[in-house]
């Protein structure tokens, strides 16, 4: 309910609200009320004129056509609606019998489907009611299955995504048969769109039925819809042109009521935003303190107390929880943990490309000395670089790579046209790209996944970056290209002079990249330690688990492989204590009782027990 009242306090869903009141309203009271006057025949008054009497006119048999419109309201909106439901049903059924059928019989069923949609829905209906014949039930049927295509198409679409998921199989495993799969667990996580879709619909359906009772198909008298009555005004619209024009309205505002409403669903199913942060009130306070930092000299990044928070129902979510660390000029920095650890979201929330509902807070958050976020546009992209974990969706799939390139250096450098494209093939030539005058005219799926990568990073070399933020940029690769990345990025630091911040799940990748190491954990740095000396250095239990189950040449391979035993906690359910402790081996009653603060110097750990090691 409060997400229909956000929904409806926008202007989209208050005009929708209005409209479809007035709509529901005048197709329940107006029959009653004028009904009889909208069937008076009074010969003295034949084809008048708007006037006081009749602000619209009358018609032929001299009836008031405003109240005829007000009547002919239930009718319009109630065959609508029934042709909606039917189409949506019939559309299911078409929808859903390729999943049950054999294969050759559900291949017939999805192309016939293909065929019928890739015709014109009211040419469609015009045929099917030539067939079926004139009248209101021939429409019906008409226009019902001219709107089954469309969604029974839907449904397929949506009914494939559906089947490839995990509890989908799971069910099939354990022997669910395929109309209970089908009725459990599939119409009901497509049952959303469906319904935003179906009101959608309607609106169309209204259009459809009004346009078959203009063409004479439709609604015959002594019955009569807005569609038959346009049809009757225009035979007279030199004469009286409001005659058409009321029903013409009507049928303009009641399938925008449609439309409209169909966009508040849509709002009110995807609308968790508003509502959460209204139930969630403010960001938590952190358990612990955060620690301060020490810039150094040469700061390229300060990052103090960073926290990223998302609201739910019952409060907020914290994945990342105080995080502090700064990045001297040219330092290479590395950031690994676990998966869900808060590595790439710490990568995001310092470059400020997390949007609502995410909420950022950092005590301090530094670029080059000045506070990032007053500095954001003119930096991002310039002198700050991200490159992104995936290539092939961080790069438009329909535009060439050299001019994906180009647009970095028009935007944020103010190059033409030509100069930036000429940027474009330098920086890939920089980053060891073969040919890279032919490879910039080229799309991304033309290139491997290594050379995307490369291609991810030349982006970001457009400007002159002091600080590359790598989100991952080996993930997916194979060992050698993953070996041409990295030395790529320490040749770019070599030579651009940028400091770099590698995060990676990979410790021993980021042990032979990078000086430091911020070990994260649960949303929070556990330990901030050199690279060299490396594993020997390490202190905190975390830390040496995760050196532990990586492997190299010198591994045993007939022992089992090491793995920390137990999953991390969820970010909204975190411990008093240690976040660690149910599964550090050390773990103490302080360690369960009294979170641990991030302290030293140079080497900073997070832990009761490893701290005084």
């Amino acid at each position: 309910m409060n997400r229909i009242r956000d929904a409806a306090r926008t202007p989209v869903g208050a005009c929708a609200a209005v409209l479809l009141a007035v709509m529901v309203a005048l197709a329940v009271v107006a029959p009653m009320i004028w009904g009889d006057a909208a069937s008076v025949v009074d010969t003295d008054a034949i084809a008048q004129a708007p006037s006081g009497a009749h602000p619209f006119g009358t018609d032929a048999l001299g009836r008031d056509i405003l109240y005829r419109t007000l009547v002919a309201t239930r009718i319009s909106v109630a065959l609508a609606l029934l042709v909606t439901v039917i189409g949506l049903l019939a559309g299911l059924v078409l929808g859903m019998l390729p999943t049950v059928l054999p294969r050759r019989a559900a291949r017939l069923l999805v192309s016939a489907v293909n065929i019928a949609v890739a015709f014109p829905g009211l040419l469609l209906a015009l045929f099917l009611a030539a067939i079926i014949g004139v009248g209101t039930q021939g429409a019906v049927v008409a226009i019902a299955f001219a709107m089954a295509p469309g969604f029974a198409r839907l449904v397929q679409t949506l009914s494939a995504g559906i089947a490839g998921r995990d509890f989908v199989a799971a069910a099939r495993v354990s022997g669910v048969g395929r109309l209970r799969l089908l009725t459990r667990h599939v119409l009901p996580n497509i049952a959303e769109p469906l319904v935003v879709n179906a009101t959608i619909g309607a609106g169309s359906a209204l259009l459809a039925f009004s346009g078959l009772s203009f063409l004479g198909i439709g609604v015959q008298a002594p019955d009569y819809d807005w569609g038959r009555l346009l049809r009757e005004g225009l035979d007279g619209v030199y004469v009286n042109p409001a005659a058409a024009l009321a029903p013409g309205v009507a049928v303009v505002l009641a399938g925008l009521a449609f439309n409209l409403a169909g966009e508040t669903v849509a709002a009110v199913v995807g609308l968790r935003t508003l509502t959460s942060k209204r139930k969630a009130g403010e960001p938590p306070e952190p358990h612990a303190p955060a620690p301060a930092v020490v810039a150094g000299e040469n700061p390229v990044l300060v990052v103090e107390n960073l926290r990223v928070a998302f609201p739910r129902q019952d409060g907020w979510t914290e994945p990342v929880r105080g995080v502090s660390f700064s990045v001297q000029a040219g330092e290479a920095v590395g950031v690994v943990g676990e998966s869900g650890s808060g590595k790439s979201l710490t990568a995001l929330a310092v470059s400020r490309l997390l949007e609502a509902p995410a909420k950022v807070t950092a005590d301090r958050l530094e670029f080059d000395g000045t506070p990032l976020e007053s500095t954001l546009d003119r930096v991002l992209g310039t002198s700050l670089a991200m490159v992104f974990q995936d290539p092939m969706s961080s790069f438009n799939p329909t535009r060439r790579i050299g001019w994906q390139l180009a647009e970095v250096s028009q935007q944020h450098q103010g190059f033409t046209r030509k100069d930036a494209l000429a940027r474009a093939v330098d920086r890939l030539a920089a980053v060891r790209i073969p040919d890279a005058v032919r490879r910039s005219r080229q799309f991304p799926h033309q290139f491997s996944g290594g050379m995307r990568q490369r291609a991810m990073i030349a982006m970001g070399l457009m400007g002159k970056p002091k600080l590359i933020v790598a989100d991952e940029p080996t993930t997916a690769l194979d060992v050698t290209v993953q070996r041409e990345v990295l030395r790529l990025l320490t040749r770019t630091r070599r030579e651009e002079g940028a400091a770099i911040l590698l995060i990676s799940h990979d410790i021993a990748v980021v042990s032979q990249t990078c000086e430091r190491v911020l070990v994260m954990y649960a949303g929070r740095v556990v330990e901030d330690l050199p690279t060299a000396g490396l594993p020997g250095n390490a202190r905190h239990p975390y830390t040496r688990a995760l050196l532990a189950t990586s492997v190299d040449l010198t591994t045993d391979r007939d022992a089992p492989l090491m793995v920390i035993p137990g999953r991390p906690p969820e970010p909204g359910r975190m411990p008093e204590g240690c976040a660690f402790a149910d599964r550090c081996p050390l773990a103490e009653d302080r360690c369960r009782t009294e979170d641990p603060v991030l302290t030293g110097n140079g080497h900073k750990v997070a832990c009761w027990v490893g701290g005084s090691v």
